[in-house]
């Protein structure tokens, strides 16, 4: 895997040059895998991003489903081996609104009904499963009213890819002008050394609308331990602590929809606990064509790997979305001051994995320092323009 050449990074469609190099990285149809470090990154061919996409038949990516005891919000915060995420050790990276311009592409005709806006929904309340763990579900549009096109929720997207020849969906969003996040189930499977290819990504997505256009795929960039399966994982390939993977666009999107901040070592966390506002487009509600929003209390659990869970109606689809703390716009202060950790509209984790049995949570991999920085990093590292 690892490439002592750095000329055999930079000479990707010629063979003889590739050849040349002491040691051979992996070609895949769709570019060069290439290791940097405790990274490994698909560096594709821009060719492999042009010509058509199925969009219509794609799939939901299934959602990694995590079996044995449960562990509720009260159990971690008695568990005295859980680590408080300390604050003085947080980071915060912040985002950009965007001109918000709109250049809608239609990707699929959506027959009008079940999966439109309906004015006449009802309001529904609260909810939780068998986890007991209270949540609300629901479309981020209001009624009659396509919020997705507005900032902050247009930064977050449906993300198109192939897996072998299978059309498939999750979520992402952006975190840099042109690069965003998603879970690295999302770009490979855990072990397995191989990437999947074609990916394509609609900001603000909204029944079978682009709104902002799409974006193809420059270069991905996983944790290498996630890629060659020796990550730590409670339980292998689905609770793991690096599910995250970012994906460096061939345009700056961002400059268009906005981008998020990202936060890493607990920020916006107190006490192992969290109000995360979670982003997606799961197959289970309006059949992945309208985005979602989940609002839930979220904990730190130990015995999970250190990840967050929160109470979630989202499945399959909804991977890769956002979790994010003070989702929406700041208000003007009048006579008071915000509270610690009050940046707006950051991402700190990503739709990583759900309980099976139908407990209604999901978890997510956590930021730090250990998993996302070094990603972020060396993408902007390569593409400084791109951040």
């Amino acid at each position: 895997m690892k490439t002592s050449n750095s000329h055999c990074i930079r000479s990707l469609v010629i063979a003889s040059a590739v050849l040349a190099c002491s040691t051979m990285p992996d070609i895949f149809a769709d570019g060069l895998v290439v290791q940097s470090g405790p990274i490994t990154a698909l560096v594709i061919d821009r060719s492999s991003a042009v010509g058509r996409f199925d969009y219509a038949n794609a799939k939901p990516m299934p959602l990694p489903l995590a079996y044995g005891p449960l562990t509720s919000q009260l159990d971690s915060l008695l568990e005295a081996q859980t680590p408080s995420p300390a604050s003085e050790m947080s980071e915060v990276f912040g985002g950009g609104k965007g001109s918000g311009k709109l250049s809608p592409v239609v990707l699929v005709r959506v027959r009008a009904g079940a999966e439109a806006i309906n004015a006449q929904d009802s309001i529904t309340p609260q909810a939780f499963g068998s986890g007991d763990q209270v949540y609300t579900t629901s479309r981020t549009n209001a009624s009659g009213n396509a919020t997705t096109r507005y900032f902050p929720y247009r930064a977050a997207g449906k993300l198109w890819f192939k897996n072998g020849s299978i059309p498939s969906t999750c979520s992402a969003s952006l975190i840099k002008r042109g690069v965003m996040v998603t879970a690295a189930h999302c770009v490979a499977e855990f072990g397995k050394k191989q990437f999947y290819s074609a990916w394509r990504f609609a900001p603000g997505y909204d029944n079978g609308v682009a709104p902002f256009g799409q974006a193809t795929a420059k270069k991905v960039y996983v944790n290498s331990s996630y890629f060659d399966g020796t990550a730590s994982c409670a339980q292998s390939g689905v609770v793991c602590t690096n599910d995250i993977a970012v994906i460096v666009l061939n345009t700056n999107i961002g400059n268009t929809t906005g981008w998020y901040g990202y936060g890493v070592n607990g920020y916006g966390y107190r006490n192992n606990q969290v109000l995360i506002s979670q982003l997606g487009y799961p197959g289970g509600l309006d059949k992945s064509n309208l985005q979602m929003r989940t609002e839930s209390q979220g904990y730190v659990s130990a015995v999970d790997s250190n990840n967050t869970v929160i109470g979630s109606l989202q499945n399959g689809g909804s991977s890769g979305g956002p979790w994010l703390v003070n989702l929406g716009m700041a208000p003007s202060l009048s006579g008071i001051s915000f509270g610690s950790a009050a940046s707006y509209n950051i991402v700190v984790g990503v739709t990583s994995w759900g309980w099976g049995n139908g407990q209604q949570q999901q978890g997510a991999s956590s930021f730090t320092s250990d998993n996302i920085l070094p990603l972020v990093s060396l993408a902007c590292k390569d593409f400084p323009s791109s951040c």
